[in-house]
């Protein structure tokens, strides 16, 4: 299964860089991922619960950096085993471009798995792959765009949602109001 695609974050090239090299905010993007360890040096190490169809396992890994050209580009290579599962290994090249106002994040990942998750199908497994490459991309923009980011994304839909949630709130005061007025003499 092969994927590309980009993503267009708020923060310049350094920040973007650095990111990619810290094994909090990697935990924090990786879904499932319960445990993350290690260094750009040595490698990471990561624990990552995943449910792919039928089949749930907990996968054990590592993932090593190579080819890195701070702040432009690395590759990221993985493999995990996940018992009875089987097993996934991949990797995703990554390179950083300026452009106005950020970072453009372009990605090419390529995955391969075996086992009892190889047998559920290319479409299966391709469809879960490129979900979790977008929910991990996703999570990265949020992560290194800070919430700040994150609440301009979500403020014109609580904006929209907000005049018909308060009118009911509105409403419902005098009423509660006057059932504390009763309860308690006033």
């Amino acid at each position: 299964m092969k994927l590309s695609d980009s993503r267009e974050i708020k923060a310049d090239r350094a920040t973007v860089w650095a990111a990619l090299l810290n094994a909090d905010v990697l935990k924090a993007c990786v879904p499932g991922c319960q445990e993350m360890s290690g260094s750009p040096e040595e490698g990471f190490e990561a624990t990552v619960v995943q449910k792919v169809g039928p089949v749930k396992a907990t996968f054990k890994g590592v993932v090593t950096l190579s080819d890195m050209d701070a702040p432009n580009s690395v590759t990221l290579s993985g493999e995990g085993k996940g018992g009875a599962a089987g097993f996934a290994k991949g990797g995703a090249d990554v390179r950083l471009e300026e452009i106005p106002g950020g970072t453009r994040l372009i990605y090419d990942v390529e995955a391969k798995v075996g086992g009892k998750l190889a047998q559920l199908g290319s479409r299966i497994i391709d469809g879960f792959a490129k979900k979790m490459a977008d929910q991990f991309f996703e999570r990265f923009q949020q992560e290194v765009e800070g919430p700040e980011a994150a609440a301009e994304v979500a403020a014109p839909a609580m904006a929209e949602a907000a005049p018909a949630a308060a009118a009911p709130a509105e409403e419902a005061a005098p009423a509660k109001k006057g059932f504390l007025k009763r309860m308690f003499g006033g």
